[in-house]
């Protein structure tokens, strides 16, 4: 049966679901935690090593001392593993029937049978539902959650699992490769181009919960895809954890393309690392929107590895009250004639703090790299809070490098504009906004830039300061 919790006010997605979960550790982090994990996915012993190699360097690393606070977050008030369900499905009717009716209420089914190639659902811990188009897996396209590639794909798995974002990269980092659980792993063969997007979507149910997804995709040489995630949470008045790895390899040639709409209620921590390699002449883009969340720290980034590879990431960041969203991206040109593009919205509002945290990077002896980042910042009230550190480390004289920013705030003559023709002053706020993200949601799939202009006018209801 499913039910509301408690009053959540505008957040639509925070409503709970009763379900008594197959396996639920107890609260807080220890070897032994560690080790049931493996143990309860019957994991080889490669993996439970890495597993236990990475706890130990999680328990070494100290907390970071720069971006958000985070010395409210409890890690011993966490649980690390819950398992809804026995066995993931692969067609709805196999998903329990309380968990299926609150992908129902997201939406996920109706969206795969009109515009997705396959869906991942995951629901706590673990994927309860994994699809993916015949015709795509008769060309040899992959895509299923880590713990089947690890079973069935153990080669793959083996030669590029933790390569792009290893355990010692950063404390959660490390504990994502801990604590691993669901998630998705992409693989596309030479020239393949899956044209249409495969989605995964993760939902944290259980109070208290750490959700540490581990996404692995793989593009081979001369292969298209595009991967789009989503994830929301109930509202609860204590915290939860999501702490994901994402890792993407673009072989020479190919082109991935990754599209997330983070909308986390606020009560999630949301501390993820996200990161791809890409080689000669591939190209590597992340759209990414960021909505939710008591506090975000997230930096996707691109290390461009090959001659002519190509790295964008264009990202928005929405810092609502009692929010901080500390986002940006990383640029790190390795070879010759590489190019990168970032651009960066943030909006802050009722006293929200959004952050722009950027590195470009070029290595010595780089010819021809080029590099274009801005950043734009709309606040709309004294209250809120904007801040930009961009940094570049130029190791090379032969480099085209251009930055732009800049920081305005919603006028009362702007205001004033629209509404003399009309609006009302909330109508005139949103457009304003709507406007300033318009770059961003062209990017966006139609059904998906529809959901993000709409929580944003969600978000801007009464935001008039």
């Amino acid at each position: 049966m499913s039910t509301s919790t408690i009053d959540f006010g505008e957040y639509k997605y925070g409503f709970s679901d009763v379900v008594k979960p197959v396996v639920q550790e107890e609260k807080g982090l220890s070897e032994e935690v560690v080790k049931r994990i493996s143990y309860y996915k019957e994991e080889p012993d490669w993996m439970r090593e890495f597993r236990l190699r990475a706890y130990r360097i999680f328990k070494s690393k100290p907390m970071p001392t720069w971006g958000v606070d985070l010395s409210a977050l409890n890690f011993d008030d966490i649980y690390y593993y819950v398992r809804p369900t026995d066995r993931a499905g692969r067609s709805w009717d196999e998903v329990p029937e309380t968990i299926k009716r609150t992908f129902d209420r997201l939406g996920i089914p109706e969206a795969e049978r009109k515009y997705l190639a396959g869906v991942g659902a995951q629901y706590d811990s673990e994927m309860v539902y994994h699809s993916i188009k015949e015709e795509l897996a008769s060309k040899g396209v992959i895509f299923c959650d880590p713990e089947t590639a690890v079973r069935e794909y153990p080669d793959l798995m083996r030669k590029y699992f933790g390569t792009v974002v290893p355990p010692g990269d950063n404390t959660f980092a490390a504990l994502n490769s801990a604590v691993w659980s669901g998630g998705s792993f992409v693989y596309v063969p030479k020239g393949v181009h899956v044209d249409i997007p495969l989605q995964a979507y993760f939902r944290i149910n259980t109070q208290n919960m750490g959700q540490f997804e581990r996404t692995l995709i793989i593009a081979d040489e001369g292969s298209f895809v595009h991967y789009i995630e989503g994830c929301t949470a109930p509202v609860y008045t204590t915290a939860s954890l999501h702490a994901a790895v994402v890792e993407i390899i673009a072989l020479p040639g190919a082109r991935v393309r990754y599209s997330t709409i983070q909308n986390w209620s606020g009560d999630v921590y949301n501390l993820v690392t996200k990161r791809a390699v890409a080689y000669e002449h591939a190209t590597v883009e992340w759209v990414d929107g960021n909505i939710g969340s008591r506090k975000t720290m997230k930096y996707p980034s691109v290390y461009l590895m090959g001659p002519y590879a190509h790295g964008e990431v264009l990202s928005i960041a929405f810092a609502g009250k009692g929010q901080e969203q500390d986002t940006g991206a990383k640029m790190i040109h390795a070879a010759s004639h590489t190019s990168s593009v970032i651009t960066s919205k943030s909006i802050s509002k009722d006293g929200g703090i959004a952050t722009y945290r950027g590195l470009v990077r070029v290595e010595e002896g780089v010819r021809g790299a080029r590099s274009h980042v801005v950043c734009d910042a709309l606040i709309m009230d004294p209250q809120s809070v904007s801040r930009t550190f961009p940094y570049m480390e130029i190791k090379s004289p032969h480099v085209h490098m251009e930055h732009e920013a800049k920081v305005s705030r919603v006028s009362e003559q702007q205001l004033f504009y629209l509404m003399s023709r009309g609006f009302s002053e909330d109508e005139a706020a949103a457009m304003i906004v709507n406007g300033f993200i318009d770059p961003l949601v062209k990017q966006l799939p139609m059904e998906y830039a529809v959901e993000l202009n709409r929580l944003i006018e969600l978000e801007m209801e009464g935001s008039v300061g």
